[in-house]
């Protein structure tokens, strides 16, 4: 594996609940919107970036990047993680390790 994998301040949570998530976190905690895609919306918290997606709930996500996503997923693999999502075109892939906890490698700026 070459290059460390490397922390965003970024945060994911997913909800099926989305729209009542997305109204809390901007009115109740008035969060400023700083990401709005579909299916996904971003705020700024200080010192930490919230996403909140929509679907299945699986826990808060982590971010991490590196400067190959295929590379580092391999390297994952090989060390008894699981992919519970991936998504080659973005590149990203969540990755459940041997603790349970699910993390979202991501591709690092160039």
């Amino acid at each position: 594996m070459t290059g460390p994998f490397k922390s965003s301040r970024d945060v994911i949570i997913r909800t099926e609940s989305w729209a009542a998530a997305i109204r809390f976190y901007e009115s109740v905690l008035g969060w400023p919107v700083v990401h709005r895609d579909k299916g996904i919306v971003g705020f700024e918290t200080g010192s930490l970036r919230l996403y909140v997606e929509e679907g299945k709930a699986h826990g808060p996500v982590f971010d991490f990047l590196v400067a190959d996503v295929q590379r580092a997923k391999s390297h994952l693999l090989a060390a008894g993680c699981v992919v519970v999502e991936d998504e080659p075109s973005v590149p990203r892939c969540y990755i459940r390790d041997p603790q349970g906890v699910v993390f979202n490698i991501g591709q690092a700026p160039v």
